[in-house]
């Protein structure tokens, strides 16, 4: 049967560009982590090795550093459009490219006198975004999170699930709820701010999470989707990945001891995970955004 080339792309994954800027005594910090993948017309490296077409994964590394000079690193969506229209647009063999960049926050460690050069890492959560950018000049911009670990340690349920011969779990109408949330939201165009939209974003997810009486993680990821599809014009879609970190009380009968939902053990693994997306009935179509 006969043998073809499907769907292929290359690039640089991972590149860590850290810019600092010194005004005088006073430094800022951009601590983000890019990865660009090219597609095009690349049938003839893979089928005859010529790299005719190929813009080295080396020149992509450099090209992320040369733009963090020339250019700076303000809104890392920003920083992937610029890189995306510039692989498209400088070479003819490239017809698509796609940038994911990382963002790793840093506050500054607040301390008396001139010394304003020291930073601490903030929280564990990173910032996120995925841009993609064709030769018909077609963009997606979708932003997200990772890593946001919320916890409730009331306002939880859950009961009325299926059981059947192999179920142990209890039904509870009071429990610690806790995930990790990954959130990415696609964009409907271009936002005139990035940095106020993700904080906007943000500020949608951690509200609905704390005011939400939860009869369900589902219910939850729900709630938290139409707040942010409610409150931010700009975004049609969100999806969710999140896992439930398990809390189980921990039986002290053995000790003489009661336990009136205060004492839990924290269990890493397994988990629930809970993955969903929320849209706009009139969300535009997605074409590659998700890819």
């Amino acid at each position: 049967m006969p043998v073809i080339l499907g769907p292929n792309r290359y690039g640089k994954a991972e590149t860590r560009v850290v810019r600092v800027v010194r005004d005088g005594g006073v430094h800022h910090i951009k601590d983000i982590n890019v990865s660009s993948a090219l597609s095009g017309d690349m049938a003839d490296v893979h089928l005859t090795g010529s790299n005719a077409a190929v813009l080295p994964t080396d020149t992509q590394k450099n090209t992320a550093f040369a733009f963090a000079r020339k250019h700076g690193v303000d809104q890392i969506e920003d920083f992937a459009l610029l890189l995306a229209r510039h692989y498209v647009g400088s070479q003819p063999t490239i017809g698509h490219a796609r940038v994911e960049i990382e963002e790793y926050a840093w506050r500054r460690i607040p301390v008396s006198g001139e010394h304003r050069h020291s930073f601490v890492r903030d929280g564990q959560e990173v910032r996120t975004c995925v841009v993609h950018h064709d030769r018909d000049g077609r963009t997606t911009v979708v932003s997200g999170l990772k890593d946001l670990v919320v916890l409730n340690s009331t306002g939880s349920e859950f009961h009325g699930y299926i059981e059947d011969e192999y179920t142990t779990l209890q039904p509870t109408t009071d429990r610690i709820l806790a995930t990790a949330v990954s959130a990415q939201w696609r964009h409907t165009g271009e936002t005139s701010s990035f940095g106020k939209s993700y904080d906007e974003v943000r500020r949608c997810l951690l509200e609905a999470f704390a005011e939400t009486h939860s009869l369900s993680l589902q219910q939850t990821l729900y709630a938290m989707g139409r707040r942010v599809l409610d409150a931010r014009e700009e975004v049609c879609e969100i999806r969710f990945a999140m896992p439930n970190k398990h809390h189980f009380l921990v039986d002290l009968a053995p000790f003489g001891l009661d336990n009136d939902n205060e004492v839990y053990y924290a269990a890493d693994r397994p988990y629930g995970l809970i993955e969903g997306a929320v849209l706009r009935d009139d969300a535009p179509e997605a074409a590659f955004a998700w890819e």
